[in-house]
């Protein structure tokens, strides 16, 4: 296995990307907060396959995390995941310290109003403007290229393609399918919280999407029944906390007054110390 260079500043990168497309080559980025597992190395191998070089950034944003909520905890192993990205295919990791992305306090954020404030906007204000202006310095710093996303974070790919698309960045965002475990859970970084007993019981979250998809596949066009099944399974399971179990429009992420088109199952809960989210894509169009 070939070690991947790794670069921490931000003229490093532009210098490598700039490099890549000067000699006629295509870049991609997967944008990640580190502690990897296969679902990014999903990404990685993808944009591999689709570019000339694959860069992987690594860096905990404090932006998005409100006070409380895990920063200092976060699961971090560079070397781990400098191994992962070998594997994967990756060309570049690029590993900022935050002195680096925010060399003075950020005066300006990047909010996509509407989009930042349900679902996840209402348990965690201002997270998705934390998102929003560290992907956005991302792409500013890569230049053209494209980004690769896992659709587990559903409301974030939205918020990502949305502001990319408002202002016309040079970067095509790719959304790439949700990497999940044997049981269904879907992979996530903060797994790693859950104890022994809490694995099976965060399962919940994908039985409850599916407890909502049977209750469209079977004719309901109403979301508040499709809800109560999926907050239904949710409650019933002792070792979860439900935040929300939702129906969205999947392009707006507004919930219909009449299941139709293209949806997004969203659901939430805690379990233990892991706050676990997933969600699900239907088209009652080809039901």
């Amino acid at each position: 296995m070939n070690a991947v260079p790794v670069v921490g500043r931000v003229a490093e990168l532009r210098e490598a990307a700039d490099a890549a497309r000067a000699r006629g080559g295509s870049v991609g980025l997967v944008p990640t907060m580190g502690y990897l597992h296969e679902g990014h190395q999903s990404l990685v191998a993808r944009s591999a396959a689709e570019n000339d070089l694959t860069v992987v950034s690594i860096f905990v944003n404090p932006l998005q995390f409100a006070e409380g909520e895990d920063y200092g905890t976060y699961p971090r192993d560079l070397d781990r995941d400098l191994e992962m990205c070998a594997d994967a295919g990756a060309g570049l990791v690029f590993a900022p310290g935050a002195e680096e992305m925010y060399p003075q306090v950020p005066l300006t954020s990047v909010a996509v109003e509407g989009l930042n404030a349900v679902l996840e906007g209402w348990s965690r204000p201002a997270h998705f403007d934390g998102v929003a202006t560290v992907v956005a310095k991302l792409f500013a710093m890569l230049g053209p290229g494209r980004a690769y996303f896992g659709e587990k974070d559903y409301q974030q790919l939205a918020v990502i393609r949305r502001m990319a698309a408002d202002l016309s960045m040079p970067v095509e965002v790719v959304g790439c399918p949700t990497f999940r475990e044997p049981d269904g859970l879907a992979m996530s970084s903060r797994n790693v919280y859950l104890a022994a007993d809490e694995r099976p019981a965060a399962t919940v979250l994908w039985r409850s999407l599916q407890a909502g998809r049977d209750a469209v596949v079977q004719g309901s066009r109403d979301p508040g029944e499709v809800e109560a099944a999926m907050a239904s399974v949710l409650a019933a399971e002792p070792l979860a906390c439900p935040d929300y179990a939702a129906v969205v429009n999947a392009a707006t992420l507004e919930r219909p007054d009449v299941l139709d088109g293209e949806l997004r199952l969203l659901v939430a809960a805690r379990v233990g110390r892991a706050r676990l989210i997933d969600n699900l894509g239907l088209d009652v169009g080809r039901l």
